[in-house]
């Protein structure tokens, strides 16, 4: 099972494709997580890609387009993958559809995940998150049991600089205007299938597997 998740920022897709993982063992690739983790170990990519996620802007195409397809031709992968934050754009679209032909993979679905503007905002700013394990929590939905601090491992918890109200709003208007053109697109191939992104994530969860006949 070959699957794109769609959505703006904060709209869940990483915590769906993590329970996709759990049932059916396919891989959540996301390149967001890629890209961080090449951030916080320094490496070249790390080096070219933090400034850039760090204002809201995207990082180049060819860049993004090697780190996919690299991962996808991980062993992992050979029973199917999950893309969260890829692609983005319809030029990434159109070089994801070459890429997976040489691969000899096709998509079986594309699922966008609806969530209303001011709800992804409060989201992504209430998040924090744990620099020593990464733990993540919220400051409303999923606080930790001591303000501030990791549960785990007690270290003082941080905000992403992309989690800023002011970053998000920018990356939600570049997501308007660069992303959403993608719902039109994979409509046209017949793979789209929109679900409601709000409410409990195993009730959002029951709606994506609706989705995909697996319910």
């Amino acid at each position: 099972m070959n699957l794109i998740l769609l959505g703006p920022p904060n709209a869940g897709k990483g915590t769906q494709a993590k329970k996709l993982y759990a049932d059916y063992q396919i891989p959540q690739i996301s390149t967001g997580d890629i890209l961080r983790k090449a951030v916080r170990e320094g490496t070249e990519l790390g080096k070219v890609a933090g400034p850039l996620m760090a204002s809201g802007a995207y990082v180049p195409d060819d860049i993004v387009i090697g780190i996919v397809e690299e991962r996808l031709k991980e062993p992992d992968c050979g029973q199917g993958f999950v893309l969260d934050g890829f692609p983005r754009t319809i030029p990434q679209a159109e070089a994801l559809e070459r890429m997976l032909a040489r691969l000899d993979k096709r998509l079986n679905g594309v699922v966008s995940l609806e969530v209303p503007h001011e709800k992804l905002v409060e989201r992504g700013s209430g998040r924090r998150s744990c620099p020593a394990d990464g733990t993540v929590y919220h400051v409303s939905q999923n606080p930790p049991k001591r303000a501030g601090y990791c549960d785990k491992c007690g270290t003082g918890l941080v905000q992403r600089e992309d989690d800023t109200p002011e970053v998000i709003e920018k990356r939600l208007r570049k997501y308007d205007a660069e992303t959403s053109p993608l719902k039109e697109f994979y409509a046209q191939r017949g793979l789209l299938k929109s679900i409601d992104g709000v409410g409990s994530p195993e009730g959002i969860y029951e709606e994506l597997r609706k989705a995909l006949g697996k319910a």
